[in-house]
C-alpha cells in the first residue's frame, strides 16, 4: 500500500510513517515543519520506499504517483503551538483537510482524519465515548483548535456523504512517548524535562484534573487498523486508565530519582477538568486496545529524553513558570497552598 501521510514529520506523523514502512508500506510524508522536526524522519530518507513531500498542505498537496490511503495529522496540536499560529491552525483544519480529501477522492483512496479529543471540550459526560456531542467554547483561546477539528470532521462527513469518498475519522487522546518536543508544553514531556533539570514541575490548577495518556505505538497501532479498515468512524484512540495531573507528577519524579518540587499554577482558560476515553467502539471494530502500562510508557519516554540533555535548556525557557496555555500567572503558589479559584 502507497500512503500519504501529512504531518508526517511531526511526532504521532513521523511514528506512523515509521510503522508503515516496516510492514513494507510506501510512505510519503507531506511536511512543512513548521511544528515538526526534520530529525525525526531522517533516518527515512535512504529508504527508497519513502518520499519525503516539503510543502503546506493548506495551499498545496501534490502527490506524484498513486496514492491508496491518506492518513491527515498536519495540524500544530500542542497548546503553544495553536495558540502561536491560530490561523494556521484554522487553515489547515479547513483548507488543509479539504485538500488531503480531494487527493484521497480524486485516487479513489481511503482517508483517514486524526481528529481530537479536543472536539470533546470540557466534558459535562464522563467518560466521553462518540456519541457525545462536546461542550466547546467557540470563541476561547482554545478554539480554534478546538473547532478546527471539529470542522475537520464535517467537512470529512460531507465527503463520504456527497462525494463517496471512504473516509474515517479518529479522535486521539492524550499521546506520549519518544519523539516529543522538550517545549511542546504537554504535560508529559514538560514533567519529564523539568525533573530531569531538577526543575520545578509546573501543576496548573489543584492538580486534581484528570487525563488519559496513551503511549505512542499503542496510538499507532490504532491509526494502522483505521487505515486497514473501512470503519467511517469517529472513533475514540486514548488509554482509559485516568490519572489526576498530580499523580502523573509523582510517577515521574519517582522514575526520574528527582528531587524537584510542584509549584501550582492558575488553570489555563476553558483547561479540561476531565478527560477519559470509552474504547468499546475501537475495540468491537477495529480490535484495537492499548498494550503499554503508564510506567513503561513513562520510563521509555523517560530514557529518551534523559539521552538528548542539549535540548532542555532552551525548553525550560518556554515551559517554566506557568506559560503552557499562553497564559502567564500572576505568581506562582508553593506545594499545599490554597488553589486559585477558577
Amino acid at each position: 500500500m502507497r500512503v500519504a501521510v501529512t504531518g508526517g514529520g511531526g511526532f504521532l506523523g513521523s511514528h506512523l510513517c515509521e510503522a508503515l514502512l516496516r510492514r513494507g508500506d510506501e510512505v510519503v510524508c507531506l511536511d512543512d515543519f513548521s511544528t515538526g522536526d526534520p530529525a525525526n524522519i531522517t533516518p527515512f530518507l535512504g529508504n527508497p520506499a519513502f518520499t519525503l513531500v516539503r510543502t503546506d498542505v493548506s495551499r498545496s498537496v501534490g502527490v506524484p504517483g498513486t496514492v491508496d490511503a491518506v492518513a491527515h495529522l498536519a495540524s500544530p496540536a500542542s497548546p503553544p503551538d495553536y495558540l502561536g499560529r491560530p490561523l494556521e491552525t484554522l487553515a489547515v483544519g479547513s483548507r488543509g483537510t479539504e485538500n488531503a480529501l480531494r487527493l484521497a477522492t480524486q485516487h479513489d483512496a481511503r482517508f483517514v482524519l486524526a481528529s481530537t479529543s479536543e472536539v470533546y471540550g470540557d466534558p459535562e459526560v464522563h467518560p466521553q465515548d462518540e456519541t457525545y456531542w462536546g461542550h466547546v467554547n467557540p470563541i476561547g483561546p482554545r478554539s480554534v483548535y478546538d473547532e478546527a477539528k471539529r470542522f475537520s470532521e464535517a467537512i470529512t462527513q460531507a465527503y463520504r456523504t456527497h462525494c463517496a469518498t471512504n473516509t474515517g475519522i479518529i479522535r486521539i487522546f492524550n499521546t506520549y512517548g519518544p519523539r516529543m518536543r522538550p517545549h511542546d508544553g504537554r504535560v508529559v514531556s514538560s514533567f519529564v524535562v523539568q525533573a530531569l533539570a531538577g526543575e520545578p514541575l509546573t501543576v496548573y490548577g489543584d492538580g486534581k484534573q484528570t487525563r488519559s495518556f496513551c503511549y505512542v505505538d499503542d496510538l499507532v497501532r490504532g491509526i494502522v487498523a483505521m487505515l486497514d479498515h473501512d470503519e467511517p468512524g469517529p472513533v475514540n484512540l486514548g488509554n482509559p486508565v485516568e490519572l489526576t495531573v498530580l499523580e502523573l507528577a509523582e510517577r515521574v519524579l519517582t522514575l526520574t530519582g528527582s528531587r524537584a518540587e510542584v509549584q501550582f499554577h492558575p488553570l489555563p482558560v476553558d483547561d479540561p477538568t476531565r478527560r477519559r476515553p470509552v474504547i468499546d467502539r475501537a475495540f468491537a471494530r477495529l480490535g484495537w486496545i492499548p498494550e503499554t502500562g503508564i510506567e513503561e510508557g513513562l520510563r521509555r519516554t523517560v530514557d529518551w529524553f534523559a539521552a538528548r540533555p542539549d535540548g532542555f535548556t532552551a525548553a525550560l525557557a518556554a515551559i517554566r513558570g506557568g506559560q503552557q496555555d499562553g497564559v502567564v500567572p500572576a505568581r506562582p503558589r508553593p506545594l499545599g497552598a490554597t488553589p486559585a479559584a477558577s
